[in-house]
């Protein structure tokens, strides 16, 4: 099941976007390096296939750099898209990401390049926009949602801002999609469990990453399920109950909050193979969900039908 979080301020944020796209020159979106294709917002990548395109891959200092370049080449086949990848809480790329927009939208004399800035929850829109600006001027947080509506600010070299508020779309499909958001930070917490979290991280990193976790929690031999390894953990970290039972939700959000810090050292939790591979379940189990809701209907159409001929 997929997890949704979509409040009332990102729909209206959506429709201030269409509003603005008119005069859009360039979009510059804002990735998480872990999850580069989960945290690009669709809704935006239907909205702007006529316009240069940048996607700046941030957190790099907690993605996997291998992975990291794939996704990097897998978005430059995309004819207008230009990617960088970014570590905006240790180096500054403005220089690098000023002169980008420039190639990829050189000035017009006597007018502004307008760049919207935009980018899911969390995912650092906020710091790369007072990183261009060279002051603080948005709100940064570890908290989803922070930006809550569109300013315009001039970067006073022929390039104006337009940053926009962290946005979701309405519906995710691809459930493994919306457990990577989450597992990030990108869906506000209040909106899933950390166990839910917690058990989706641990499966896949004793898969991906179990080297990692040997070196992290300093586990001679890695148990098989999700499950054994959180009680493994809360073990060490004291998260037990009466009866030394151990408190999942104690050690889920310890997990959890240690991974989103990078604690696990750099992690990739998916690669276009992968995603390539889900989609496709995703458009098959969509097709199923539509016949379903389409023998329903026929069945409720046949069942009025047999009501209105036996009232005659």
């Amino acid at each position: 099941m997929s997890i949704q979080w979509y409040p009332g301020h990102m729909r209206k944020a959506s429709n201030e976007m269409i509003e603005a796209l008119p005069q859009v020159n360039i979009v510059v979106e804002v990735l998480d390096a872990r999850i580069p294709f989960s945290s690009s917002n669709p809704f935006i990548q239907d909205l702007c296939t006529e316009k240069p395109y940048i996607k700046l891959l941030n957190k790099t200092d907690l993605a996997d750099p291998s992975i990291t370049q794939q996704w990097q080449d897998y978005f430059e086949q995309q004819g207008n898209t230009k990617t960088m990848a970014l570590d905006l809480k240790n180096h500054d790329p403005s220089a690098k990401i000023i002169d980008l927009i420039n190639k990829l939208y050189p000035q017009r004399e006597g007018g502004n390049t307008l760049a919207m800035v935009t980018g899911i929850p969390n995912v650092g829109k906020s710091s790369l926009i007072n990183c261009l600006a060279g002051r603080h001027i948005a709100k940064t947080g570890d908290e989803p949602a922070i930006t809550k509506g569109q300013q315009r600010i001039n970067l006073r070299n022929g390039i104006m801002l337009l940053d926009t508020p962290g946005i979701l779309w309405p519906k995710i499909e691809n459930p493994q999609g919306s457990y990577r958001l989450a597992t990030t930070g990108a869906i506000k917490d209040t909106a899933v469990s950390y166990e839910d979290i917690a058990f989706f991280a641990a499966e896949f990193l004793l898969e991906k990453y179990p080297q990692q976790l040997i070196e992290r929690f300093n586990i001679s031999n890695l148990p098989q399920t999700e499950i054994d390894l959180l009680e493994i953990i809360g073990a060490q970290r004291g998260c037990l109950r009466s009866g030394g039972r151990v408190d999942l939700e104690r050690v889920s959000t310890i997990f959890v909050n240690e991974l989103r810090a990078g604690t696990l050292g750099p992690l990739g939790f998916e690669t276009p193979e992968m995603i390539d591979a889900e989609m496709k379940q995703v458009v098959v189990l969509k097709a199923e969900k539509e016949e379903r809701e389409k023998e329903r209907l026929e069945k409720a159409a046949a069942r009025r039908r047999k009501a209105k001929a036996n009232r005659r």
